[in-house]
């Protein structure tokens, strides 16, 4: 055989090996909380630049329906790890010890929960006193409110919460037929601005601005598969770092890799929401200072305490049962620049 064939068949050899090594790499189920939206997007970037393949992982993510759904199927074992609401897998923990689920990765390090209202009447949060807002039953800020309103001396008694599903929350606004609505602040945002209503009209009142110490949406595991897969739970945060670095340095390339997974999404508007999650609740003055997907631990201490009074969870909930850095890569891989 002509040797230049030969080396010319070994390399193609060795690269159909590489992908082999690859597709038959650890299989990791991921689900989000949501539809592929910018938000979304670091995840779906770091697997379109194969981040994760490189890491030696077989991504399976999923589009997810709810930070509570995302959570019932980790603990069911649907999923290993997924993208959901840390306050509401504290409560999932605490009413469900013998099958507990970690974080190891806080995404938001502000939480989104939010009032939106269009009323002129409604300036300060004190002002919500004698209103009306709609919700979903069981939405985190709804179900937060009561710290809400603590932080910022409103008397519970005298707000009004109705229950509307959530396709017809920004809607039920904008027609008036509620005073203010609680929400993911850049979900209800461009959800009222994509039914018409003029942003200068809308007023957003973001929990995180009073409510001290809660976080938002994390990356949130078994605890088998880390006990089983440590390495793979390591290469996986890795390669998750490089797709949010990399969304920060160009949000567009995330939005892009959203559209190639949903062709259907509207990519200025979601360039335009992952914009706001990245200001607002992803680069906050802890994480310039810890890195991604560190916690504070006084305040994640903080944090069960408010939510366990919120919800009136039984005790057992602690920092270290909650959330594991164990996994996180080098503080320098890190930084937020």
């Amino acid at each position: 055989m002509n040797r230049r064939l030969f080396r010319l068949s070994a390399a193609a050899l060795s690269t159909a090996l590489v992908g082999v090594a690859a597709a038959q790499g650890t299989p990791v189920r991921f689900t989000l909380d949501f539809a592929f939206q910018g938000p979304q997007g670091p995840f779906l970037l770091a697997q379109e630049r194969g981040y994760y393949e490189q890491a030696g992982l077989n991504m399976r993510i999923d589009r997810g329906f709810g930070s509570a759904d995302a959570i019932s199927k980790i603990a069911s074992g649907a999923y290993d790890m997924g993208f959901g609401d840390f306050n509401a897998m504290l409560e999932f923990n605490a009413r469900n010890p013998q099958n507990r689920l970690i974080a190891i990765y806080m995404v938001h390090d502000a939480p989104a929960f939010s009032i939106l209202t269009l009323d002129p009447d409604i300036r300060v949060p004190k002002d919500l006193e004698g209103k009306t807002l709609a919700a979903p039953a069981g939405d985190s800020g709804r179900r937060l409110f009561p710290l809400f309103a603590e932080a910022n001396g409103i008397d519970e008694r005298k707000v009004k919460f109705t229950t509307v599903d959530a396709t017809l929350r920004e809607a039920t606004l904008a027609r008036g037929q509620t005073d203010a609505i609680t929400g993911f602040s850049f979900t209800s945002l461009l959800n009222l601005k994509n039914v018409g209503v003029a942003e200068n009209r809308i007023r957003i009142m973001p929990y995180s601005a009073s409510v001290r110490g809660l976080y938002g949406n994390a990356v949130i595991a078994r605890p088998e598969f880390l006990k089983k897969n440590p390495a793979a739970a390591r290469a996986f945060l890795a390669a998750t770092v490089r797709g949010f670095q990399d969304t920060l340095k160009d949000p567009r390339a995330a939005v892009a890799a959203v559209k190639k997974r949903d062709a259907l999404v509207n990519e200025a508007l979601e360039l335009e929401r992952l914009n706001l999650a990245l200001k607002n609740n992803v680069v906050t003055a802890d994480v310039r200072a810890f890195g991604l997907g560190q916690v504070r631990r006084d305040r994640l201490a903080q944090s069960i305490k408010l939510v366990s009074r919120a919800f009136d969870l039984p005790a057992g909930l602690t920092p270290q049962n909650v959330f594991t850095d164990a996994y996180l890569p080098p503080l320098a891989s890190r930084r937020v620049k």
